[in-house]
Order: C-alpha cells, then sequence, then structure tokens
C-alpha cells in the first residue's frame, strides 16, 4: 500500500507539472523553456514508470516464475518483453 501512495503521490505531482507546461504553451512561453518543461515530465514519468516494473517484477513476476503453472510463466514473461518492445519504439 505504501507503495500505492508514492507512486500517486509522484502522479499528482507531475500532473501538476504538466498544467503548468499547458499553462506555458498557452501563454506562448519561449520554446525551448516548454521543451524543457517537457523533458522534466517524462523524466518523472520513467521514473514512475520504472518503479511501477520493479515493484512488478519482485511481485507478481516473482511469483508467477516461482509458481507451477508453465503457462502463467510464460504470460508474465511475454509481458515483460512485450514493454520493453514498446519501451523501444518510442
Amino acid at each position: 500500500m505504501e507503495n500505492d501512495t508514492n507512486t500517486l503521490r509522484r502522479l499528482k505531482t507531475i500532473e501538476g507539472h504538466l498544467r503548468g507546461v499547458i499553462r506555458m504553451v498557452e501563454e506562448d512561453a519561449y520554446c525551448i523553456d516548454v521543451i524543457r518543461q517537457i523533458q522534466a515530465v517524462e523524466a518523472a514519468l520513467n521514473k514512475v514508470s520504472s518503479q511501477i516494473l520493479e515493484s512488478h517484477l519482485n511481485s507478481c513476476v516473482i511469483t508467477a516464475i516461482k509458481g507451477d503453472d508453465p503457462k502463467e510463466r510464460e504470460r508474465v514473461l511475454k509481458e515483460i518483453t512485450e514493454v520493453f518492445e514498446m519501451s523501444t519504439k518510442v
């Protein structure tokens, strides 16, 4: 539960930061300043994503790998592969 609370807190902070970026665009802020702020939002989202992935690996994936169901092991490993494939497409 503490991880969920931390994740939500971080996402709400990012949401506020994104609202600031929107405001900058509405106010016709200097393009490079907007880009820097967008990069900061992206970095913060990447950090949250990494934390969620780490939690998933340490819970769901380990449980599936230690379990007796080979189909479940294949399913979670396929999910992880898909996540990594999507991260390289961006």
